[in-house]
């Protein structure tokens, strides 16, 4: 059987069908800056393809037979299906095969210190702020983040040190081909359990990732989270505390606002203080990313709190996370990610402390797996927002089967706080938007789905 170690292909040539994904595309840059010949295909181009062609990466737009067949091993992302003419060719063919997530964990093993950020939420805010700690600091780390950074001008950085910082994420037990030396664990939550079949097998599913660690490995994990407290008697690992409560090793104190919602506190050790952070990202939720990061640079980085209080300072967040979009009729627009209840709450309760008078929120739920499990979090979930405007539910990855529909958790967050307003289109939101918006007024649209593309024609 041909090997699918990409390690035994260093004078071959790996494809990579989708390589215009954010993920996709940083694997590509990696195995390029570790000598490797990298070639791929996507549909279209995209903002991760750019950095492709600054670094003479090849590829081609569009799929075709004639595209593949020089290559040695084939990786392919998790959109790819098995009905794509150069997957089936790479079948047909014998040419060995990769799954996106298990060439990362292949990767990750390159590097002896390889640091996994793992929870439910904050993720990508927690690796892209640890990455700006380790490049501003010198120590030229590897990187891979889920998301558009500006910093990184993508999703990935390929370094020459022996650092690789990586999002380790639970979805389909993805992080378990990583090879961790370090972890963040934020938080878990009940997400994704269109996969799992319940909180239980989640939060066990974290605890066997953290036994892919060696007995130098460390557990960085939040205990303010519940679950995480329910898991820590069961990891094995050294494990170092933050909180936001002062339960922790790091915790914060005297956390206060600026005019526009952005935090800054006292960062304490074990009762000792150790400095003042300012952050230019709102919300407390980032307080709590920061506090992650603050934990890990000092243990295991040794850096100096000023130093690391510095790219804190000059850290903005990655796309997709309170990233403003456009302003229309005095009206500013801005965009998140958050589609899970808890971040839906952390999401607006940052947005309420930026200076507005109402707050509109376009929230589309982008699967009806996570509509039916998670609807009565939901119901609970948008207290903060003045109206909500909820079109039909983004299928995802999920077939209708008539179990559930947007006006079902409409009627749950109607019980609570009653504010939302059933817009089935979004040609529907735009049109009650410009006819209800006045200047000084915010809107916020939530969701994972297509609403980051749609969200435009508030703009028009």
């Amino acid at each position: 059987m041909k090997s699918t170690d990409f390690r035994d292909y260093k004078d071959g040539l790996i494809y990579i069908i989708g390589i215009g994904g954010c993920s996709t595309s940083g694997l590509a840059q990696i195995l390029h800056n570790m000598g490797y010949r990298v070639t791929g295909s996507d549909m279209q181009d995209t903002h991760y393809t750019e950095p492709l062609k600054e670094l003479g990466i090849p590829f081609f737009v569009g799929h075709s037979e004639d595209h593949i067949k020089d290559a040695d091993l084939v990786a392919y992302s998790a959109a790819i299906k098995p009905t794509n003419v150069e997957y089936k060719y790479a079948v047909e063919h014998d040419i060995p095969m990769i799954e996106r997530s298990v060439l990362l964990g292949q990767i990750s093993e390159a590097y002896s210190d390889c640091i996994c950020i793992s929870g439910c939420h904050g993720k990508t805010t927690i690796t892209s702020m640890l990455a700006k700690i380790a490049i501003d600091a010198g120590l030229d780390p590897t990187v891979h983040v889920g998301g558009m950074v500006d910093f990184l001008s993508g999703g990935v950085r390929a370094g020459n040190s022996d650092i690789f910082i990586t999002e380790a994420c639970e979805y389909v037990r993805s992080f378990m081909t990583l090879h961790p030396s370090y972890i963040i664990i934020n938080n878990i939550d009940d997400d994704h359990l269109d996969y799992y079949k319940d909180l239980d097998e989640i939060k066990q599913t974290f605890v066997d990732f953290t036994n892919l660690m060696d007995e130098n490995g460390v557990v960085f994990i939040n205990n303010d989270d519940e679950n995480n407290r329910e898991i820590m008697p069961k990891i094995t690992h050294r494990m170092v505390t933050y909180s936001l409560t002062g339960n922790g090793d790091y915790y914060a104190d005297n956390i206060t606002y600026n005019e526009i919602g952005n935090p800054s506190f006292d960062l304490y050790r074990k009762g000792e203080l150790l400095g003042r952070i300012d952050l230019n990202v709102p919300g407390r939720h980032n307080v709590e990313n920061a506090l992650a990061c603050c934990a890990l640079a000092i243990e295991l980085f040794h850096l100096d709190v000023k130093d690391i209080a510095a790219s804190l300072e000059d850290y903005h967040l990655a796309g997709r996370r309170f990233e403003f979009i456009g302003e229309k009729n005095g009206v500013k627009i801005f965009h998140d990610y958050a589609h899970h209840p808890t971040e839906i709450k952390a999401c607006l309760a940052a947005a309420k402390q930026y200076p507005h008078n109402r707050m509109f929120v376009l929230f589309q739920c982008n699967s009806y797996t996570r509509a039916k499990t998670l609807k009565e979090k939901y119901g609970l979930a948008f207290e903060d927002a003045d109206i909500v405007m909820m079109p039909d539910i983004y299928p995802g990855r999920d077939i209708d089967k008539g179990e559930i529909h947007a006006t079902d958790v409409i009627k749950l967050i109607n019980e609570h706080s009653h504010n939302c307003l059933y817009l089935p289109t979004f040609e529907d939101i735009k049109a009650y938007l410009e006819s209800e918006w006045k200047p000084g007024d915010i809107v916020v649209t939530l969701g994972s789905g297509d609403v980051a593309s749609k969200q435009m024609i508030l703009l028009d």
